[in-house]
Parts: C-alpha cells; structure tokens; sequence
C-alpha cells in the first residue's frame, strides 16, 4: 500500500506501519458493522414503570421529573449511571475522568438525542459536583428514591449470583455500577434498546473489560502512545 512517508522514516518502519494500516481499516469495517447490527436490534422490554427522578429547574431548585419527560423533544434518550452514591466521599474516579470528556460533547449529543447523567446522590450533591468539576452541558438527575438503578444495573442489587461473585460483591453488601442505557420511545411507549453490558462479561485473560471505550477520549487517545493505557495506571479525580 502506498501511502503517507513522513520525515527521515524508515523503510522499515513504513513496512510496519502499512501493515498496521491494513488492520486498523479492517478493525473500522467491523466497528461499522457491529454498529449497523446494534441500530438493527429490535425493541427491547418495555419499561416497567415512569421512574419519578430529581433535577435541578429552571429556577434553580430541585422538581421531581418522570422518565418519560427526560426524553425532550426526542425519541431516544440516553442515561449514564454514574457511580456516585451518598455513601461515597467523591465520585467514582473511571466514571468522573469519562464525563469530564463527555460534557463537552454533550452540547452536541443533545442536538439528536436526550441525555442524562443519573446518581444515586440527592441532586443538590450532583449538582454541587458538577459546579465544582466545571461541567456546564450534562444535565445530572437524582435516582434516589426510584428503582430505576436495580432495574436497569446502576448498582448491584440485582446481579445473579454469579456476577456478584464475578464482581466480588460480599453477600449482603450493593454498590452502584457503571453502565450506559438506551431507551426509545415508541407508540406512547418507552422500551429499552440497548445497554454496555461488556462490563458484565466474564473477563477475558490480560484483557480489560472496555465497557465505555465507545463514549472515552482518554483511553483512545493513549491507545495512539507507544506507552498505551500504562498497565496499572488509572485516573484520578484530582491530581
């Protein structure tokens, strides 16, 4: 394959490089395809209730507001569980360093789909957080007081007994979870479309689970390094 030579490279260096090339058009063919088969998924369950969620109004001060409004003026909608339950300190450190990258696409995302930020946190913590991290286009709803974690594994309350055991979750303990949920809205219905279940997976050996790479500028990008992600390395909330 002929293609770009930058400055002093080798021929060495080109062989590989074209070579790579060719897997990583052939890695966008099947990310392609795979997105194709997730936008041809038929409808999912139907939700089993109008989950009633907390937000911060127009006026500054917390409203209750059911599910079926977050979808706005569309028919899809998108909701990250964000692992931020009263009995954290601080926000989950993996889900904080995602949404710092989200927020600014956020402004973008909502031009074609509704999306939300949940926690179980009460909203004036939420919000209080997000003023602090400087978060200015994510909308963040409260969960606390609904079922909408359980149902739809924000936490771990109903994880079978192998996923718990999987997740190391001790008997008698529950934590939130990490996960994206696509819901739509159809025929006066909202039904669940598709969720990131990869984190949910039996791990393959040496092989991080990914669950959230679809939506994480940070790990793609230090996919680009010759260091990669840094084995042991994670995020942090503050550095």
């Amino acid at each position: 394959m002929e293609h770009l030579q930058y400055p002093t490279e080798s021929e060495v260096y080109r062989t590989a490089r074209n070579a790579l090339l060719e897997e990583e058009i052939a890695l966008r063919a099947q990310i392609e395809a795979v997105a194709e088969k997730r936008r041809a998924l038929p409808m999912g369950g139907e939700v089993p209730q109008d989950y009633l969620f907390e937000r911060i109004g127009k006026n500054a001060m917390p409203e209750k507001v059911r599910m079926s409004d977050l979808f706005g003026s569309h028919d899809t909608l998108i909701l990250y569980s964000f692992m931020y339950g009263p009995e954290r300190e601080s926000p989950c450190p993996g889900c904080t360093h995602l949404l710092d990258g989200i927020d600014g696409a956020a402004r973008h995302l909502t031009q074609r789909a509704a999306f939300h930020v949940v926690a179980k946190s009460p909203i004036a913590r939420l919000a209080a957080w997000a003023h602090a991290r400087g978060w200015q286009h994510m909308s963040l709803i409260s969960t606390a007081g609904n079922s909408y974690d359980a149902d739809y594994f924000g936490d771990t309350s109903k994880f079978s007994k192998a996923m718990r055991a999987q997740h190391k979750v001790p008997d008698g303990e529950n934590w939130d979870e990490t996960i994206f949920n696509v819901f739509k809205k159809r025929d006066g219905k909202i039904h669940h479309f598709w969720g990131s279940e990869m984190a949910f997976v039996p791990p393959a050996p040496n092989q991080n689970h990914r669950a959230g790479d679809l939506a994480d500028p940070l790990w793609n990008l230090l996919d680009m390094t010759p260091e990669g992600r840094g084995g042991e390395w994670f995020p942090k909330v503050e550095y």
